[in-house]
This record gives C-alpha cells, structure tokens and sequence, in this order.
C-alpha cells in the first residue's frame, strides 16, 4: 500500500499542487488586470475609475466575480442548451491548457515538451471553436454574426502568427521553448526581428478579439455579438477566457521575442532580480500596451481588418521567412 502510494499517488499529487501554482496566481492576475485597465484607460480619459469598493477600488475585481456568481444563468428558449452551456467552458479550458508549456524560468515549467511552441499554436487555434459554437447555439442574428466574425478573423491573423513563429524556429532550431529563450542571451528576436516582432503582438490582438480589432463583439452594431445571449457564470468564464487569452499572448511574445526570464542586461543591479519576476514585468508592460491601444484607437471596419491581414501581414511576414533563411545560409549559421 504505501509503495502504491509513493509510485502512484504521490506523483499525481505534486502534479494537482503544481497546476494549482500556476492557476490560482493566474485567476488573481486576470481579475486584478480588468482592475488595472480600467484605472489605466480612466487616467487617460481624465476619469477616477474604480475607487469604492475598497481602499482605492483594490476589492472591486472581487465584488464583480461574486455578483456574476450569483446572477442568474438564462437561457434562450430556442438556444441549443447543451452547446450553449459548453462554448464558454471550452475557451476558458483552452485558456488555461495553454499555460502548461510556458517557461516561467530556467526548469519552472509544468510541461518541458520539444515541440512546446506547436502545442501553443495548436492550443491557440482551437479558441476559435468555443467562440463559433457560442454564436451558432445562441440563436440569434447578432450573435451568430459576431461568431462569423471571429472565425474569419482568427483563422486570417493564425496565418501571418505561424510565418513569424517559422522566423523565430530558423534563428533557434528548437521547437522547444526553454531553448528559444536560452538563445535569447546575446540579443532578445526583438531587435533583429522587430518587424516580426511588431507584426506577432498586432495579430495578438486580433487573435484575442481585442481593440481596434474587437469586430465580433462590437457593441455599436452587434450588441456584444457572439457573447450577447450569455449571462451570469457562463458569460464570466467568456470574460475569464479573454482576458487569459490576453495574459498568453503577452507570454508568448515575451518568450519568442523579448528574452522571456532574461534580464535585459547580464550586469547588476539587473542580473540581482529573479528570472520570473523579469517575466512578469514584461508582461505587464505588453499589457500596458494592451490597454492603451483600446484607449487610442478607433475601432477597425471589417474590410480593414481582412486587408490588414491578408494583403499586408501575410506578405511580409512570408518575404521574412524567406530573407531570414537567406541570411542564415549565406552566413552558413546554423542554430545550436
């Protein structure tokens, strides 16, 4: 019995408790950012923001959930209840399975796969489904409109997102994650790839729906589209999702172009700070940058947005790849 326990029970144990490290702290920072951005966009629209609930509106994030909690969940009468219930579950799931490949410092990192970096596309690709599903068993014009949306959108700015990852692969020769940060101790993908650089955070906000690229929620035309039916838990875990989704992206581009734990220079004071500290400021600062483009700028038209996609990021990000393999070759560098 307690050989069963040390070669079975054990593993699965520190398994529970290491997910719930990387879970809990990343519920805490989702709530903590809707907190964040709307301080960060009241102080550029010359507003207070939130400040009541609480000393300086710190517990607001915390009222909002419970008062979600117990709203009531309603259903439409002609929605396909099941599909319906399932859709926001599913993004949310996939906004957390993603988090299982990401290197938060040398060895902290739940899953050290070597094709880490597929594994996140692949997660990425798949949000796509709970969004879709959500718009088709609403029922309702609105909703199934911002749905279409979505679909077009995601799959669109998913092609310009895998020629930049292809970019970053040729430089490192490693699908591995914790090697393309590694290969980041000289200089951080950011400088000589900065064109992909500034291409991969574009279609970052695309890919979460964010502003000026939020066509399937827009509120002007489509009510809140795809999540205009949901209400109570189910249309939290829609929120949870994004604003995950959002905290991911901001990971990935740390990762693939910012140095992910390194610091940004191997002298003191910098090399004193701890490795997922640096991490987490530099997500942060994406997210900054996050809230202040919906502070910014105007909202897209939906032919912009394809354009943008197509006509625009895919050539570029294509004529990259080959430019970047060009210089590899006459160079003769090969990746270790």
């Amino acid at each position: 019995m307690v050989e069963f326990f040390w070669a079975y029970v054990w593993p699965l144990i520190i398994i529970v408790l290491q997910i719930l490290a990387i879970v809990l702290p990343l519920l805490l920072a989702m709530a903590y950012l809707t907190l964040f951005e709307r301080k960060v966009m009241a102080g550029m629209q010359l507003r207070v923001g939130p400040n009541v609930v609480g000393p300086f509106g710190l517990l607001q994030p915390i009222a909002d959930g419970v008062k979600l909690f117990f709203k009531e969940t309603v259903i439409p009468t002609g929605a396909n209840k099941v599909v319906f219930l399932i859709a926001p579950m599913i993004t949310f799931i996939l906004a957390l399975v993603a988090w299982a490949v990401i290197p938060f410092a040398e060895g902290w990192v739940l899953a050290d796969i070597n094709v880490g970096i597929l594994y996140l596309f692949a997660i990425s690709s798949l949000g796509v489904y709970g969004i879709v599903m959500a718009g088709w068993a609403s029922n309702s014009r609105y909703a199934f409109l911002g749905a279409l949306r979505s679909a077009a959108q995601m799959v669109s700015y998913e092609v310009s997102i895998g020629f930049v990852i292809i970019t970053v692969l040729l430089c490192v020769g490693s699908l591995n994650l914790t090697d393309i940060v590694l290969a980041q101790k000289t200089v951080w993908f950011a400088i000589p790839l900065f064109p992909m650089f500034v291409v991969f955070f574009i279609s970052a906000l695309a890919e979460t729906n964010r502003h000026p690229f939020d066509l399937p929620e827009a509120e002007a035309e489509l009510v809140a589209g795809y999540q205009v039916e949901y209400s109570s838990m189910a249309f939290a875990l829609f929120f949870l999702g994004e604003y995950i989704n959002m905290i991911l992206m901001s990971g990935m581009t740390v990762v693939l172009f910012l140095g992910g734990w390194l610091p940004p220079f191997d002298i003191a004071p910098f090399n004193w700070i701890p490795g997922p500290i640096w991490f987490a400021l530099k997500i942060a600062f994406l997210l900054f940058v996050f809230v202040w483009v919906r502070a910014t700028f105007p909202r897209y038209r939906y032919d912009q947005l394809m354009r943008l996609g197509w006509k625009v990021f895919l050539p570029l990000s294509l004529f990259w790849v080959a430019a970047t393999a060009g210089v590899l070759v006459m160079f003769d560098w090969v990746p270790n």
